[in-house]
């Protein structure tokens, strides 16, 4: 239940109509993505209004030390969180934000790297750092989001949306904080980090940033630095409709509570909340929550330097969660619109890569997805996962490379006969759906985004989300399939929502087939899926584990019952249970551990 094994080495409102047409689409419980007509049009201003005086007692990152400062290590990280005493701001940034000499600045310190990531000396620093932000309220919303490629040896980049906001100490310039993440080239470990600075209406203070948390199982550091910078003020082309984007966004994500409130607002069930994230390192979680009755139930984000500020959009790997988020979401998609026979596909009729490799002959679409191609090296337990031809193909950046290592297993068994986890596979599943939709909608037609535009924006994800890796370190590479997504803890909870909970379906639309929905999600026991080797064999199918639990597992448990989940390396888990609820954790020690989420959830309603 793991891919890409770490064998490897370095490298105010302003509209009234708006508000109300936006809160009639809350109250009807669907969360879908604006409209085109609605992001045109006047969105309100995002949430969370400021309400201090702007006295706030600063002694960490003071207006001093943004001028002029040599940071000798990280700070605490509230110290680039919204204090509660934040005024409004009184000025607005609208431009590019510069960050210069990331390349040689800063320092870092190595806490895990038994691969010697840390040998490049391009590891040690920031990649090449440059932002377009527009302001809404207090809200700083970059123009791109989501996984952005810098060209640096080692790291790609994300920035988030953060806030500005004014301090008395601060001599008339508005301070502001943005969240951003590195994420490793060619890979999935994403490392979170906060920056902040001051600004006027010319010009901007020194930049302090640092990264103090990760999800990565085989690379952990700090780094922290201070730059100069230059703000290159002007009207950003878009700027209106990304303001009125993220106010929309804002307002649509799901009601959040802290975890401890589920005992509250169930206060007969007898919920012991803390068995939610138990199991798992409490220094390698990096976030948890629990989706029921409507709520999103979360933990927080714990960092080496206390909470992280901006938990709520902390990027999160999918790692192989895109088995089936991706890949075998794809399929249900194609199904609903072309019919279930695209599964009976071959791969060697879809990809020209396998002309003449034998071994091929008769492997569908189903197969690879359901990881029973028939072609492996072993078929012990993810042996061949974590093994040298599964080594190369991770590595592998250039799309011909990686296609190559996928294609190198050779025939052992009768395709559909025997499970073996290949992530590979699912890069060929991928693939051969790619070409299948080209052939039915044109040589443009692109899989993932097919899986953005009709599935992941109308149940309303965030940008984030809507971006997937791909090879050849471009965005005009082939996507990976099965890995290389991004979440946020209100993305996930929607997407466990929109399969468990509305069945695939989107304000009334089925945008899913049933069928194959029902199967992945262990609905038909007629249907379960291959049944996977180690010490404890579960279902796997279109992508979904399936594992059964019965009174041997827990007594409360008075009649068996199967639950669906995802599943990603290092530690990350997202169980939809058949009472509705869904639990998800995010990790880094290799724990799989939630089995105690599924007790509790039971005390709530009981598993149907």
């Amino acid at each position: 239940m793991t891919s890409s094994p770490p064998t490897r080495r370095p490298r105010g409102m302003r509209c009234l109509a708006t508000a109300t047409a936006l809160l009639t689409v809350l109250l009807a419980g669907v969360f879908t993505a604006p409209s085109p007509a609605l992001a045109e049009s006047a969105a309100p201003v995002p949430g969370d209004p400021l309400t201090g005086s702007g006295a706030v007692p600063r002694t960490v990152l003071t207006a001093a030390q943004l001028s002029s400062a040599t940071p000798t290590d990280t700070v605490v990280d509230s110290a680039f969180a919204l204090p509660p005493e934040a005024a409004p701001p009184a000025l607005t940034f609208e431009g590019t934000l510069t960050l210069n000499g990331t390349a040689t600045a800063g320092g870092y310190r190595k806490l895990k790297d038994p691969y010697g990531y840390s040998g490049a000396e391009a590891t040690k620093h920031l990649p090449p750092f440059s932002a377009t932000l527009v302001q809404n309220g207090s809200h700083l919303v970059p123009t791109v989001r989501g996984l952005r490629y810098t060209g640096n040896a080692s790291w790609n980049l994300a920035v988030g949306a953060g806030r500005a906001w004014q301090e008395d100490g601060d001599g008339g310039r508005t301070r502001a904080a943005l969240p951003f993440a590195l994420v490793e080239r060619n890979a999935n470990c994403v490392h979170n980090g906060v920056l902040s600075f001051l600004f006027d209406a010319s010009s901007v203070s020194q930049v302090r940033y640092q990264i103090t948390a990760e999800t990565c199982a085989y690379h952990q550091f700090d780094m922290w630095g201070q730059v100069a910078a230059t703000y290159q003020p002007g009207t950003v082309p878009g700027g209106e409709a990304a303001r009125d984007a993220y106010a929309a966004e804002v307002a649509g994500r799901l009601p959040t509570k802290p975890i401890a409130q589920l005992a509250t607002d169930h206060p007969g069930a007898g919920v012991d909340t803390s068995r939610f994230g138990a199991g798992i390192t409490p220094t390698a979680l990096s976030t948890y929550g629990f989706y029921y009755d409507g709520v999103n139930y979360v933990g927080g984000c714990q960092t080496r330097q206390g909470q992280y500020p901006f938990c709520g959009q902390m990027l999160l790997p999918s790692y192989s969660t895109a088995k089936s988020a991706f890949a075998g979401t794809a399929l249900l998609r194609l199904a609903q619109r072309y019919g279930t026979g695209v599964a009976d596909q071959r791969l060697t009729d879809l990809i020209p890569e396998t002309a003449g490799k034998r071994a091929w002959s008769n492997v569908t679409v189903n197969h690879a997805l359901d990881m029973t191609t028939g072609n492996y090296t072993s078929a012990g337990f993810e042996v061949d996962e974590a093994g040298g031809t599964m080594t190369d193909f991770f590595l592998a950046e250039p799309y011909a490379t990686k296609m190559d290592k996928a294609l190198s297993f050779r025939r052992k068994t009768t395709p559909g006969s025997k499970w073996v986890y290949h992530t590979s596979d699912t890069f060929l599943a991928a693939r051969a759906m790619n070409n299948y939709l080209q052939n039915r909608a044109g040589s443009g037609a692109d899989l993932f985004h097919m899986l953005r535009d009709e599935v992941l924006a109308p149940i309303g994800v965030s940008p984030e989300a809507r971006v997937s890796s791909r090879t050849d370190n471009s965005a005009d590479g082939v996507p990976f399939g099965g890995y290389g997504m991004f979440w946020t803890k209100d993305d996930v909870a929607k997407f466990a929502k929109f399969l468990n909970n509305d069945a695939g379906a989107v304000a009334g639309t089925q945008v899913l087939h049933p069928g194959l929905l029902a199967d992945s999600m262990q609905q038909n026991p007629s249907r379960r899926g291959a049944t996977t080797t180690g010490s404890a064999p579960m279902h796997y199918q279109n992508g979904f584990w399936g594992q059964e639990f019965t009174s041997a597992d827990n007594p409360a448990f008075t009649q068996p019952f199967h639950v669906p989940f995802m599943s990603g390396y290092g530690g990350i888990t997202i169980a939809m249970m058949p009472n509705g609820s869904t639990y998800y954790y995010f990790s880094d020690n290799n724990e799989f551990s939630w089995t105690a989420a599924v007790a509790e959830s039971n005390k709530l309603a009981l598993m149907v």
